[in-house]
């Protein structure tokens, strides 16, 4: 009998690469942490990481800075970087965003200004927000290593006189360890020693609340022990470009849209599924797929 699930048999996941948000206390090695990661682009939105030793690391591994004065702290700016190294073919395998917080709350404050007394009901989040969303689903099609670096802020719970603290966690977009694989709390506990502390994970190496050393009497081991966890394979892959649409596909797209009537929620939905924007930032693969839909409810036998 013919069915029209669409479910298909679980098969073997091979891991990509590491997607995660570090996070700590000022001075707790973050961004020293990001940087052993193999040969890193590094977007400084604080300017913090043009001191000599970050640079001499930096160095070391084959990466490369854009920092404020290049334009780092606006998100246009770090979208379109990530774009460019989603797209084109280079030698890079780490992205660092250091911090996520900078130009986050930059954003917000930007919009609460231009806001004013209008400013209600969380207002000048949005814009902050739906970049957000855009630089997410570009990180999720980028073929790297991705290393959001956050400062740290105290988590509440609870409500009037029984609210308190309950935690501590990155200040950024509150969704954003949903959105990635695996988030680290960075700590130092003394001079020449530093752990990372899981928060939240999907990855069986990174059990919830497990702990690894960064810093072991004086050591950077924080590499190494996340590798072995991880999989160093994987992280140290080459970056493998994606195709995006072609003009002459995104122009199928559109000619057959103003043939074939679909609700604009349906075309919300494909858009969503294949983390894009618009028609032009499908894979080709995605765009044929499109295509192949649109064609099937031209000749009439499609379906939502």
């Amino acid at each position: 009998m013919a069915t029209k699930l669409r479910a298909k048999p679980p098969e073997e996941v091979k891991p990509g690469k590491a997607k995660l948000c570090v996070f700590s206390l000022e001075g707790g090695g973050k961004t020293w942490f990001a940087l052993q990661f193999p040969r890193a682009y590094v977007i400084d939105t604080e300017g913090g990481a043009r001191l000599q030793h970050y640079m001499a690391r930096l160095k070391a591994s084959g990466g490369s800075y854009v920092g404020p004065d290049d334009g780092a702290c606006d998100f246009d700016f770090i979208i379109n970087e990530v774009k460019t190294l989603a797209t084109e073919k280079h030698h890079y395998q780490t992205l660092v965003i250091d911090s996520i917080t900078k130009v986050y709350q930059s954003t917000i404050a930007r919009e609460a200004e231009r806001l004013g007394d209008k400013d209600a009901f969380g207002a000048s989040k949005k814009p902050a927000i739906a970049k957000m969303r855009q630089l997410i689903a570009w990180v999720s099609k980028l073929d790297m290593n991705v290393v959001f670096v956050a400062h740290q802020i105290a988590v509440w719970g609870g409500e009037g006189k029984d609210r308190k603290q309950v935690g501590v966690g990155p200040d950024a977009w509150e969704k954003l360890a949903y959105e990635l694989d695996l988030t680290l709390h960075i700590e130092k506990h003394s001079r020449g020693f530093r752990t990372a502390t899981v928060e939240k994970s999907r990855l069986l190496g990174f059990p919830e609340f497990d702990r690894f050393d960064l810093q072991k009497n004086g050591t950077d081991v924080g590499y190494e022990n996340f590798a072995a966890r991880y999989g160093k394979d994987f992280i140290e892959a080459e970056a493998e470009p994606i195709v995006l649409a072609t003009p002459e596909q995104v122009a199928e797209i559109e000619r057959l849209l103003g043939i074939v009537k679909i609700e604009q929620d349906t075309l919300d939905k494909w858009l969503t599924k294949a983390n894009a924007e618009t028609w032009a930032d499908l894979t080709t693969e995605q765009a044929a797929g499109v295509l192949k839909l649109l064609a099937a409810k031209l000749n009439g036998h499609g379906d939502k």
